[in-house]
């Protein structure tokens, strides 16, 4: 038996060694297991802190199926083992396996640091509720809640609150606990305003802050982003004194989103000025710009310049880069080159594969689409919805129906876009009876109040000849949008119904609804549908001088249409003369066949 002066040795030697484990990485791991097999085979029986050392160890590293088994074989193990244990769940998360070994450690044991790691790990796991049912119960069990105990419930309020009272009540509570000056938790109150979009209120409590750390500058500026203050925001980026990323890369994101592409651009030309360094998000941020802004050019300088300066990319950065400059490619027509970069991606996930097949359908490469989708290593809910749509956007009706059925009998139940496809389909083949059946699974899902699918369902209700239900479709909408106006006046139109369709284009500007290019298609269809010349003329005229659109080649052939239909065909050949550009088949089209039809 050894001395109690060899023994202090020993365990102050294993103690000193597992004080090099951590750091989380595998060589700890490695480490700390070669300790613990020394310990065993030579005999050693460590006491409750070499113990729990290990235990931490072997959580710290992620195994937590060692740190249990040793924590199985300690006979009464203390509340600094049982609290490794909690967070080292929570981390994984496995929320039920930490709120087990909560409710078994006993309540005589238990101190604020363990209630801090339960309250913690609901509130990683993104569960208000039990955050708050915990805090309750620490105040019954008459423990003192600390500014640890306060940062992570209101990390976990901010996943619930959302009315202006709630927020006072915590506020009260902080200040009477004594922590309302300490900076992590004046941070997460700031957070909980700004998820109740209480701005005025996040910025007053932001400004009486004794110190502004870079997490509520970077709370403030997102907040303002996300409440579309992006004026407010700026002001706040402008007059930081730190150069923190993360808040230029909100800033940044707030501007492409509201396409507000310039400024995006020139908040990005002031980061590169400055000597901010940039990230995956920040260049993920412009690729967008350049992608919905339609700006090419601009979009394969930032390729080159990405390039050109990250030498050897983490998979983190070149991941979601890659994918953003995918989808800038195939925006911008060039869906081959999307290929490209994807096919040299070294790694690739559902959203690279769904950016091509979304570039092969838009670009109506539909037989590439097809054959993509099927090699595809996997698929999720959007991939479906794409082909479908695909599909039944490019003629394939009976296809996209068919697909429809197989995305369901496949185990994934369709959204309202998955729907709006397969009425698309229905439209298509005058399909009424199935697109009955659609929009009663869309009412029994919860969809009906769906816009995307509530547009499908009016021109397929228009296309199959049932006009009353169309209408009374489009009547009953809780939300309508220009498409919804667009579809059920081109209803009207293809119905001869001109007089009504203008009728209500006009309720769509009284409404604020401003028509676009697609609606003077509409009305101009309507006119020569009804042979109201006068009119399409007028609206033709009005396209640009009103609304600032010009007219394309498809409104000219609309034009054309009206006039030989009206036997106007000396002016119809004006307006051909007096095109911008050169007339191409959809123009001679249209003047042929309404001469055919006068000389038959």
């Amino acid at each position: 038996m050894k001395s109690p002066e060899v023994f202090g040795t020993v365990a102050n030697r294993y103690a000193s060694q597992l004080g090099l484990c951590y750091l989380q990485t595998p060589a700890s791991f490695s480490l700390a297991k070669t300790i613990h097999s020394h310990m065993i085979t030579s005999g050693f029986h460590p006491r409750s802190h070499i113990l729990n050392r290990m235990i931490d160890v072997y959580c710290k590293s992620s195994r937590i199926i060692y740190a249990r088994n040793l924590f199985d074989k300690i006979p009464d193990p203390d509340v600094i083992s049982r609290t490794s244990l909690v967070s080292a769940y929570s981390l994984s998360g496995n929320i039920k396996k930490a709120g087990e070994m909560f409710e078994e450690t006993p309540l005589s044991i238990r101190d604020s640091v363990f209630y801090n790691a339960m309250i913690t790990g609901y509130s990683r796991n993104e569960d208000g509720h039990a955050c708050i049912k915990l805090f309750r119960q620490i105040l019954r069990d008459e423990f003192r809640p600390d500014n640890f105990t306060f940062t992570s419930v209101l990390g976990g309020l901010t996943l619930i609150v959302d009315r202006e009272m709630q927020c006072k009540q915590i506020y009260c509570m902080v200040l009477k606990s004594g922590t309302g000056f300490v900076t992590s938790v004046l941070n997460a109150l700031v957070s909980v305003y700004v998820n109740c979009a209480l701005m005025f209120e996040a910025r007053k409590l932001f400004d009486e802050m004794n110190e502004n750390d870079e997490l509520s500058l970077t709370t403030m500026v997102t907040g303002y982003v996300r409440n579309d203050e992006l004026d407010a925001a700026r002001e706040l980026v402008d007059g930081m004194s730190e150069k923190l990323g993360v808040a230029w890369n909100a800033m940044i994101s707030g501007y492409v989103h509201h396409g507000r592409y310039k400024e995006a651009f020139n908040m990005y030309r002031k980061m590169y000025f400055m000597g901010i360094k940039m990230d995956e998000f920040t260049y993920t941020s412009i690729i967008s710009g350049c992608a919905h802004g339609g700006l090419f050019q601009l979009g394969k300088q930032m390729h080159c310049y990405v390039l050109r300066t990250e030498d050897k990319p983490t998979p983190d950065f070149s991941l979601p880069v890659n994918n953003a400059l995918v989808t800038l490619y195939w925006k911008c027509d060039k869906v081959d080159w999307a290929r490209e970069i994807c096919n040299n991606m070294p790694v690739r996930d559902l959203v690279s594969w769904n950016a091509i097949l979304s570039g092969y359908v838009n670009a109506g490469r539909i037989d590439e689409g097809r054959l993509f989708f099927r090699e595809m290593p996997e698929r999720n809910h959007l991939t479906w919805t794409v082909m479908i749509s695909g599909l039944a956007q490019n003629g394939f009706g009976e296809e996209g129906l068919k697909l429809f059925n197989q995305m369901k009998s496949e185990g994934f139940e369709p959204c309202d876009y998955a729907f709006a496809g397969a009425i698309t389909s229905c439209a298509l083949l005058g399909a009424l009876e199935n697109g009955r059946q659609l929009h009663a699974q869309l009412v029994r899902l919860g969809f009906d109040s769906s816009l995307s699918a509530g547009n499908a369902l009016i021109t397929m209700y228009a296309r199959c000849g049932a006009m009353e239900a169309a209408n009374a479709l489009f009547r009953m909408m809780p939300c309508v949008d220009s498409v919804s106006w667009n579809a059920i006046i081109a209803a009207l139109g293809q119905h001869g119904h001109g007089v009504q369709a203008l009728e209500l284009f006009e309720q769509m500007l009284k409404a604020g609804i401003l028509p676009d290019r697609i609606t003077f298609l509409t009305i101009l269809s309507a006119c020569s549908h009804a042979g109201l010349v006068r009119e399409g003329q007028y609206f033709f005229n009005s396209m640009h001088r009103l609304y600032g659109i010009t007219p394309g080649e498809d409104h000219y052939a609309c034009l054309v249409d009206l006039l030989c239909r009206a036997g106007k065909l000396l002016e119809a050949k004006d307006v051909i003369t007096s095109m911008p550009f050169e007339p191409g088949a959809p123009v001679w089209e249209a003047l042929l066949l309404v001469v055919g039809l006068m000389e038959m």
